[in-house]
């Protein structure tokens, strides 16, 4: 794991590929490239021992560039366990950012709303999570953090969730933050489903992020993840929801997390 991760950073760094700053791209969101004066584009396939990204949604792209003056990686498109990866596979990523210099990831994700006063469109800030996906082998093997078994310890950093609250203030966008619990997917839940996360304490439900941000906690990078939720998963008033039109919410949203982002990025 370590020797491939290896290979995959020298690759990048070889093209002259380093930055602080690393986002990942969920779906449907896109609108931060636009804001990216983009000096590399790479497809994952390029990448020594990187997975595809098989979700039609996800463009499955490195990019490299500039945005308000800082040095960013773009990670356009995430493996989910879902598609069939183990989970060394969905944070390898991760971990090659880390040997490029990353030291701040922001994280992006489509999420269906539990809590019934948070409306499709909005944004939240993740918090916490609960993590309900299987095992993830390489924390396991790889944490040295004694810290990393403390229940009570933030993968969130709590200094880039303030930053993010006073620029959403500021761009007067309402955003809410909450818990987030990531299942394995790929299908929706039923409604006894949801009913059952919403009281373990869950406000969105989604199929990624939480091994993403385990595995920056474990690697010490500094972490944020913001939420947009595109489906209301009430189960009195549940609907039938279909890939569509969660993208199509999410590309709605998408300018409005944009620019939290790029405001983010230039403050770091």
């Amino acid at each position: 794991m370590q020797s491939k991760s290896k290979a995959a950073a020298d690759f990048l760094i070889l093209k002259g590929i380093h930055a602080e700053i690393g986002v990942i791209l969920g779906t449907g969101l896109r609108k931060l490239v636009d804001e990216m004066e983009i000096e590399q584009e790479i497809s994952y396939t390029d990448i020594p021992n990187f997975a595809t990204s098989t979700v039609e949604s996800h463009a499955g792209k490195l990019l490299f560039g500039t945005i308000a003056g800082k040095k960013v990686i773009i990670l356009q498109g995430r493996f989910h366990y879902y598609e069939g990866y183990n989970f060394n596979q969905v944070v390898f990523p991760v971990m090659v950012l880390k040997m490029t210099g990353i030291q701040f990831l922001l994280i992006s994700n489509a999420a269906g709303s539990l809590n019934p006063e948070f409306k499709k469109g909005k944004l939240m800030v993740i918090e916490d999570h609960i993590n309900l996906q299987p095992d993830i082998p390489f924390l396991k093997r790889a944490s040295k953090r004694s810290d990393g078994f403390n229940g009570t310890v933030d993968h969130y950093d709590k200094q880039l969730n303030n930053k993010i609250f006073n620029i959403a203030l500021n761009q007067r966008i309402d955003i809410c933050r909450g818990v987030y619990v990531s299942v394995s997917g790929p299908m929706l839940e039923t409604r006894a489903e949801y009913r059952y996360l919403r009281r373990i304490g869950a406000d969105a439900v989604g199929m990624s992020s939480v091994p993403e941000s385990m595995t920056a906690f474990s690697l010490s990078i500094k972490c944020c993840a913001i939420s947009v939720l595109t489906d209301e998963c009430d189960p009195d008033k549940l609907s039938e929801t279909n890939i569509d039109e969660i993208i199509a919410v999410a590309n709605s949203t998408d300018v409005l997390l944009a620019g939290i982002y790029k405001s983010l990025i230039a403050e770091l």
